[in-house]
């Protein structure tokens, strides 16, 4: 299986994390006048795949007079697409734009906190600490700091569009006819799950001979389907929500959320449509070769506008390569390790159960991130878990990957 799609899994069964990879870049779907060009990304530049033209970060916001719901694509562990993220909202606040921001990292149910942000009630360590961003995210605070000090400098509204986890792991659990009337109140009454470009888009993200793609029924495929179209709905929704409460009929919803969630419009956008006749777009950053040094081609309706990043290298901060699933009754057990990553050189297997990191407790997802917010790569971590009724001490040293060669990307 596709290292991203083992984290898309993971992400459907526990936590979300979804961005686009190399099986969904150059698929002949999306918009029908445009599936059948391809586009190589232009570096430090926005390519508009509507015209084929190049321009700058300041035309883009031109282009985007009218667009109401803006959905622009992120990697989460990359600081270039933040900065790419930043700079969107500081040419949408000099065109003179009124500007909200939707984030995927907060359920909606958690928006106090966010308004006291805005509001400039709470400091940075104080609001990292109270909206619990590392329960609801996990990623580093650091990757998105100046994108949440710029925007409260500039009064532009932070809103909090996803939904709580669990009411998505029991949409694939359980099915929408079994949920239960506290669960279905927190998802739209409507979600999109018809789509056969988005079937295909979703199952592009796993290899065809992996074992455990293969030992899926249809009707489990289904099920996780279902989550992630409920997943693009609840956002969808959320952002939508919010931006009608602004009475100015120029302002724009930016939602910053995973690629995932908006390559070939088939993910937020598609969903939007139920509750939103206004003008949408969506941007998609585009690095412009993947992990093994291949440059990166994309199909023309993969967005409405994609913008050249440099090749994606190892996080700023270092993680360890596993994803963890907290019991019902405490406990956080590995659910999956990922090959050649810091926790499968430690040791890690799946079935862990994590009791401590550096003789710390850790009972929770949220005290495992807080603990490697803390670490810096050439760190060590050392760790006891519970394995097969023995504890287990694994050393993990916090050290990256080699870079892969580079494929030289032939001139225009």
């Amino acid at each position: 299986m596709r290292p991203y799609a083992r984290l898309l899994l993971a992400a459907l069964l526990v936590t979300p994390s979804v961005r686009a990879s190399d099986g969904t870049w150059n698929l002949p779907i999306g918009d029908a006048a445009r599936k059948e060009k391809t586009v190589q990304p232009v570096l430090d530049a926005v390519t508009d795949l509507r015209t084929g033209e190049t321009i700058t970060p300041a035309v883009l916001a031109e282009r985007l007079k009218g667009v109401r719901l803006l959905f622009v694509g992120e990697s989460h562990a990359d600081i270039d697409y933040h900065r790419l993220q930043l700079k969107v909202l500081q040419e949408l606040k000099r065109a003179g734009r009124k500007v909200h921001v939707g984030l995927e990292m907060y359920p909606y149910t958690e928006q106090a906190a966010l308004d006291d942000w805005n509001a400039g009630r709470l400091g940075e360590e104080a609001f990292v600490k109270q909206s619990r961003w590392y329960k609801f995210w996990g990623y580093h605070w650091d990757y998105y700091r100046e994108i949440f000090q710029f925007a409260r400098g500039a009064g532009i509204m932070l809103h909090g569009v996803n939904t709580p986890r669990e009411v998505v792991s029991a949409v694939r659990k359980k099915g929408f006819k079994d949920l239960t009337p506290e669960e279905a109140a927190h998802i739209p009454s409507k979600i999109d799950t018809g789509s056969s470009e988005g079937k295909r888009l979703f199952a592009a993200n796993f290899d065809t001979d992996d074992s455990l793609h293969g030992s899926m029924s249809p009707e489990q495929l289904d099920a996780m389907f279902n989550a992630q179209c409920t997943w693009d709905a609840t956002m969808a929704f959320n952002a939508v929500q919010a931006l009608k409460m602004d009475p100015d009929p120029a302002a724009i919803m930016v939602v910053l959320i995973g690629s995932g969630h908006v390559v070939y419009g088939l993910g937020a956008e598609l969903q939007a449509r139920t509750w939103f006749d206004g003008k949408t777009a969506t941007l998609v950053p585009v690095p412009l070769r993947n992990g093994k040094g291949k440059a990166i081609t994309v199909r023309a309706s993969i967005a409405d506008f994609i913008w050249g990043l440099p090749p994606e290298t190892d996080p700023l901060f270092p993680v360890l390569g596993l994803s963890t699933r907290e019991g019902k009754d405490g406990g956080l057990t590995v659910i999956a390790v990922e090959k050649n990553e810091v926790a499968a050189a430690a040791g890690f297997r799946v079935g862990d159960e994590i009791a401590s990191m550096d003789e710390r407790p850790v009972p929770t997802k949220e005290a495992l991130a807080l603990l490697m917010s803390e670490k810096r790569w050439a760190d060590a971590a050392s760790f006891k878990v519970r394995r097969g009724g023995e504890t287990v001490a694994l050393t993990a040293l916090l050290r990256r990957k080699l870079e892969a060669p580079k494929e030289t990307i032939p001139a225009k």
